[in-house]
């Protein structure tokens, strides 16, 4: 794959920590609705509904590498044991699942997609919401990132993920600044020297690198096997 290198406009952005004192406020979907929802679409809702409230129409691309993987397992443990299904367990299960939750609770029918890239599934879902947002800026895009660590069950996973959700409201009316985003390949990730590889404080996974980026404004990169991805921002609108 060739090196690719893109920006997008941020209007706002917002992100749930991994591990947070007080479950998320979820007041704009309904309880019946709420009692059901995992973890996981919790912390993507409300990143999402910090993003978008003002928004009556998104398009939104979702981004997890195991999405509601622990509901699924959960399920498979219920059918290993013999015992019944829920079917609400079985439509929640879907990497989707918080898309429909989020469009039903607003009446929004705008288009949403839904995507899972391994390690690097956060830097391929902003390529993602990019080309959404180029093809047709007239509608802004909702970039919604929520992951969490595996079942022990499936033993270690290379690269794990850290977990929480992230947010990104793409809109060139509202946007506060623009977030560079680069993919660049490498012959051996683990032996090139600090002089080839892009500049930024290198973080253990993607989302780290993101959240620190868009935090504190400066530079951040992670690497992986083949590729070195880099993300920057740039004040105003340019």
């Amino acid at each position: 794959m060739p090196d690719l290198h893109w920006t997008i406009p941020v209007a706002r952005w917002s992100s749930w920590p991994a591990v947070a004192a007080v479950a998320p406020d979820l007041g704009f979907i309904e309880p019946m609705v709420r009692r059901r929802l995992s973890t996981l679409s919790r912390v993507a809702l409300k990143v999402a509904h910090d993003c978008a409230a003002d928004h009556p129409n998104v398009r939104i691309v979702f981004a997890s590498r195991h999405g509601e993987l622990r509901r699924t397992t959960d399920i498979l443990r219920n059918i290993s044991a013999g015992e019944p299904v829920s079917p609400t367990s079985f439509s929640l299960s879907v990497l989707n699942a918080m898309t429909g939750v989020f469009g039903i609770s607003r009446g929004d029918r705008t288009a949403a997609s839904a995507l899972s890239a391994g390690a690097e599934t956060l830097g391929y879902a902003l390529l993602e919401a990019h080309a959404q947002y180029a093809t047709d800026p007239s509608t802004p895009v909702l970039l919604v990132y929520a992951d969490e660590p595996a079942d022990p069950a499936y033993g270690t996973i290379e690269e794990e993920v850290h977990g929480g959700a992230l947010a990104i409201l793409l809109g060139d009316s509202a946007a506060t600044g623009r977030l560079s985003c680069a993919r660049k390949a490498v012959t051996n990730a683990a032996t090139d020297t600090p002089q080839e590889a892009p500049s930024g404080t290198v973080f253990a996974t993607q989302s780290q690198a993101v959240h620190h980026c868009l935090d504190t404004r400066t530079a951040a990169q992670w690497r992986g096997e083949h590729a070195a991805w880099t993300w920057s921002w740039h004040e105003g609108v340019a």
